[in-house]
């Protein structure tokens, strides 16, 4: 057993590559193998949001705090609240973020394959964003 303390977890903020706008991320869970889960509590500021992205095994999130959007592609942009948890099949093309006028925090949950979390894509663009 391994009991990591509240407040000893460093925050990162997320690369330019993969988001738009201020976002913090503070790894919860990074499990060694054979495990292959990986958590990550991730806070957007108001226009905060990821770049387009794929899970080769799917991605779950839970809302803690906040309002955000989240859009699968050729899909509508829905909201999402505390308590929501939202499912991303493996390989759908998505992306997720905060609100344009307030901030989300959600819980990011996924599994690696071949020790691979996630496959990057282009930047959201500000159209899309806002439709």
């Amino acid at each position: 057993m391994h009991i990591t303390r509240q407040g000893t977890r460093p925050t990162n903020p997320g690369p330019a590559d993969y988001f738009t706008g201020e976002v913090r991320m503070e790894p919860l869970v990074e499990a060694p193998e054979p495990a292959r889960v990986r958590a990550l509590r991730v806070t957007f500021q108001p226009g905060a949001r990821t770049a387009w992205h794929t899970h080769p095994l799917g991605q779950t999130l839970i809302v803690t705090d906040g309002m955000g959007w989240a859009q699968r592609e050729n899909g509508p942009v829905e909201e999402i609240r505390p308590g929501d948890v939202v499912w991303i099949p493996p390989g759908e093309k998505h992306w997720h973020g905060a609100s344009a006028t307030e901030a989300m925090t959600h819980i990011a949950i996924q599994e690696a394959e071949n020790g691979h979390h996630v496959d990057w894509l282009e930047q959201v663009s500000d159209d899309d964003y806002r439709k």
